[in-house]
């Protein structure tokens, strides 16, 4: 016989399946609402702040709790519904259901609480965030996984926490010719039988479709990535999607062999067409190679990167430091405004897609460096080169220790952190105020119905502080 679950009281503690009654007080960094239960922060997915929820808890912890919805007591004025018809589904956005006005204050919000966890700075200087006038249609990339159901090919992600495949047609935050890529190469492997990867049973040959698009050029760039070093039918595959795609531009096979959720493989062959396409920002040209990374929202980007260039305040005369330069984008973004930028990147392929773009851009004060810049920053710095300003965008578990002690020892007069986290941002900072003052930190959406937001900030070491 089943037992009636019970409502939680107030002096009951949390466990599984309990409901309990919880008023939603903020967005998390993965976009679950969050309401408190006797000071445990509970997460619920799809809750809105200002909403009273009956939640079921799925999860206790020490320090904090799971539920799900049972019912919305009190709705948000925030609430919409999701324009995707398999966002519920789908997981790659997670802010859908909260009209676009509510997200831009939900990650002020989340800034604002990261700075309050990790430092004892009284006030932030936050500015409003930069959001998007249209906020569709702006990925330039999409990379969905091959899988069959019901003898059809499907292309998707797979639903959160799990290994089903959740079938994606037009997406609606992608730009329009990338989808039209996608459902391409879907209609021609099937046409083709060209068998895709089944991860279960680790058998088919095509695992991932990669489309790619220039917003500037136009270019389109497929990438088949495969379990296996033939592909069958190559040949006519290719006239099948130059027949579908008129403006294709490079079609490509990477090989990944491997039991791993990394996307790509070591080894990429150009099938046909160029074997890179070109893209550029504002005046600087770009050469992206199939793995080569580049910003996924570029109209953004460039208020990003303007957002960098006005706290690296530059006059003509600097040296600047891209600690984590990648393709050299920020780096050869501020090489018209510097005296010399120097880019460090621990992987040689960016370096040597850096060193290109400068070239493709006619920039020649740049330079680009294979090696970690906790290493080299005390080189240089000991022959008398001291950087006037540097830059950082690291991966989202911020800077390495090292380098912060680096950064401290070298003391550039200006130090300009881009994120793409928060909380490590925020405890980067804690770190550096002892030597700098934080002027000011500014959020960009880069990722509109995510919950993802990337912040610039603008620190200044407190001897030169005055001065400005």
């Amino acid at each position: 016989m089943k037992t009636k679950k019970r409502k939680q009281t107030d002096g009951a503690e949390l466990d599984v399946g309990r409901e309990i009654l919880l008023t939603i007080k903020r967005i998390g960094i993965n976009g679950e609402g969050i309401g408190y239960y006797k000071k445990k922060a509970v997460f619920v997915p799809g809750a809105l702040p200002g909403e009273v929820v009956e939640a079921s808890i799925t999860k206790v912890q020490s320090s904090y709790a799971e539920g799900k919805i049972k019912k919305i007591k009190q709705t948000s004025e925030l609430r919409q519904t999701p324009f995707c018809p398999v966002y519920d589904e789908c997981g790659g956005c997670q802010l859908q259901h909260m009209t676009y006005e509510g997200q831009l204050k939900a990650k002020e919000d989340m800034v604002r609480g990261a700075f309050e966890r990790y430092t004892e700075m009284k006030e932030l200087p936050l500015r409003p965030i930069l959001g998007m006038d249209e906020p569709w249609n702006y990925r330039n990339k999409a990379q969905l996984q091959a899988g069959m159901r019901d003898g059809k090919v499907i292309m998707g992600l797979y639903a959160a926490d799990s290994h089903r495949l959740v079938d994606i047609g037009d997406c609606p935050i992608q730009h329009p010719e990338t989808n039209r890529m996608i459902s391409a190469a879907r209609e021609a492997l099937e046409k083709l039988n060209i068998p895709v990867y089944n991860e279960r049973k680790r058998t088919g040959v095509v695992r991932t479709i990669v489309a790619r698009v220039g917003f500037e050029t136009g270019e389109q760039q497929l990438i088949l990535v495969t379990a296996e070093d033939k592909l069958p039918r190559t040949k006519e595959l290719i006239a099948e999607l130059r027949m579908r795609l008129p403006r294709l531009t490079s079609i490509s096979q990477n090989i990944n062999k491997r039991k791993t959720p990394l996307i790509f493989g070591d080894k990429t062959i150009t099938l046909w067409g160029k074997e890179a396409i070109d893209e550029s920002l504002g005046n600087v040209k770009f050469s992206l190679s199939p793995r080569a990374f580049f910003q996924l929202n570029p109209s953004q980007t460039v208020k990003l990167y303007n957002a960098v260039k006005e706290a690296a305040g530059l006059t003509g005369s600097e040296l600047v430091v891209d600690a984590y330069c990648g393709v050299g984008t920020i780096a050869l973004w501020l090489a018209p405004d510097a005296r010399k930028v120097r880019g460090i990147e621990v992987i040689p392929e960016a370096v040597a897609d850096a060193k290109r773009n400068a070239e493709k851009s006619g920039i020649t004060n740049a330079e680009f460096y294979v090696g970690q810049a906790e290493k080299l920053l005390p080189q240089w710095v000991k022959r008398g080169e001291r950087p006037d300003v540097i830059v950082v965008d690291p991966p989202r578990v911020g800077c390495d220790k090292a380098l912060l002690d680096a950064i401290l020892k070298a003391k550039p007069k200006r130090f300009v952190y881009v994120s793409c986290n928060p909380s490590t941002l925020a405890k980067n900072i804690a770190d550096l105020l002892k030597e700098y003052k934080l002027e000011w930190v500014q959020p960009v959406d880069m990722f509109p119905h995510t919950a993802h937001v990337e912040c610039v900030s603008k620190l200044i070491l407190k001897k030169e502080a005055g001065k400005n």
